[in-house]
């Protein structure tokens, strides 16, 4: 069955990715038989999911191996064959990035090089995250799992070895309970916001802005300036991220701001 892409990918932000996606619902369309996407990021993922809505006799369910992961595959089959979904062996594994870091501090950065010279491609990983000074844990496919078992290698002169985990063997990352913030500020400028809704100082803000770790709506940004509108959410690496509900300008002209903090 074919589709209409033109129709489906109109004012697509991400239409390569959506595109990939769509020869995949096809196939589904066609043999009945559900598939998997490959891990995708939280923007491409949301737009995927909006184009998968409006296709008629298609269900989707997403799944990163946690709650609340920002990577994600995402399962496409029949409507007819909704039960599937929640049947459906899921194929998410983990990986231990094992090493002793504790004077040679990392970045999630450092890991994900590390996979992607080890022979993963990007589709294959999920979530990454630091776990003290011992390593990582690493969210993938169970092919890639298989590829890394045992290996080592090394992130600057820290040797490593991967070890293979089960999804109930991760130390998950820290979950946050979601949480209002409501607070009074003199503009509606990015380091603002951020710096009310993640606790840090203005100063601290424009740093991890500078750094490449503050992110508006997914996307990096470099403009500490730009102002924030209601619906913006913003990212901010571990420390988690906050969505702007509300927007009010007070008598004396400064902005009374309500979040939410996840």
């Amino acid at each position: 069955m074919k589709l209409s892409r033109k129709k489906l990918l109109k004012s697509c932000i991400y239409p390569i990715e959506a595109n990939q996606i769509l020869v995949q619902v096809e196939g589904v369309l066609k043999t009945w038989q559900p598939t998997w996407t490959p891990f995708i990021s939280a923007p491409i993922r949301e737009e995927i999911i909006k184009i998968l809505g409006a296709i008629t006799d298609i269900s989707y369910s997403s799944n990163g191996g946690y709650q609340n992961a920002e990577r994600q595959r995402i399962l496409i089959t029949r409507t007819h064959q909704q039960d599937i979904i929640n049947q459906s062996k899921i194929p998410i594994n983990a990986i231990q990035i094992e090493g002793n870091f504790l004077f040679d501090r990392t970045e999630l950065q450092d890991f994900f090089e590390v996979l992607i010279q080890s022979g993963l491609k990007q589709e294959q990983i999920g979530d990454i995250w630091i776990t003290g000074d011992k390593g990582a844990h690493a969210i993938c496919t169970p092919e890639a799992s298989m590829i890394l078992e045992n290996q080592t290698g090394f992130i600057r002169d820290v040797k490593i070895i991967f070890k293979s985990l089960n999804l109930n063997e991760i130390k998950l990352p820290q979950q946050r309970n979601p949480r209002k913030i409501c607070t009074v500020e003199a503009s509606k400028r990015l380091d603002a916001i951020s710096s009310a809704g993640f606790g840090l100082s203005r100063a601290k803000i424009i740093n991890k802005i500078k750094q490449g770790k503050l992110r508006l709506n997914w996307n990096v940004t470099d403009n500490a300036s730009r102002s924030i509108s209601i619906g913006d959410r913003l990212q901010l690496e571990g420390k988690g991220s906050i969505e702007v509900l509300n927007l009010e300008i007070t008598k004396r002209g400064r902005w009374k701001v309500e979040l939410l903090k996840k």
